[in-house]
């Protein structure tokens, strides 16, 4: 297993450690966690194509980490009443789709569905709102913005997942020409 691979797996390890601090009041310590997440996360990344060490683990394990600790933020940020309780609710069903989705297109079509730019935005988007909504300040305007950003990281998801619907509905549809 390769430096990538493995920053991905403490990744994965970091989520249930974050939710676990956030819940037993160590908010602070949670948020470090979360963002210690998104270094890996971009560090791993860079890694893997700087050392050509993509591999199939890092496709797919990758952004399952990535969305494992967004949701589990966005959870426990509606258990503490930061965010309404639709918002992890319609990401979750969103991403459900989309593994369905991925799987089956890898499964039938040998497709890899990759991050498109909508789906990128909607990342940083979840990632600056979740770091204003977060309980680490008693900024009132801030929080009202971080809840705005929200909204839009919600709307850029669904837009991503439109797009990919679309895309890839045209990828498994058309008939490949000898």
């Amino acid at each position: 297993m390769n430096l990538p691979n493995v920053l991905t797996v403490m990744r994965m390890i970091m989520v249930p450690v974050f939710a676990y601090l956030y819940h037993h009041a160590a908010p602070g310590w949670a948020l470090g966690v979360f963002l210690l997440a998104g270094v890996t996360d971009a560090l791993d990344g860079y890694l893997a194509r700087k050392n050509n060490q993509i591999t199939s683990f890092g496709k797919l394990m990758d952004p399952l980490a990535d969305k494992l600790m967004t949701i589990t933020m966005l959870i426990c940020l509606a258990s503490t009443g930061r965010i309404e309780r639709w918002v992890p609710i319609a990401i979750l069903a969103k991403e459900a789709c989309m593994v369905a989705a991925s799987a089956f297109l890898l499964q039938k079509k040998s497709i890899v569905a990759y991050a498109n730019l909508f789906g990128k935005t909607a990342t940083v988007l979840f990632i600056v709102a979740i770091a204003v909504v977060y309980p680490w300040h008693d900024i009132d305007w801030l929080y009202r913005v971080g809840r705005v950003l929200i909204y839009c990281a919600c709307a850029a998801s669904i837009l991503a997942a439109v797009q990919y619907a679309v895309l890839y509905a045209r990828m498994l549809f058309t008939k490949k020409e000898n």
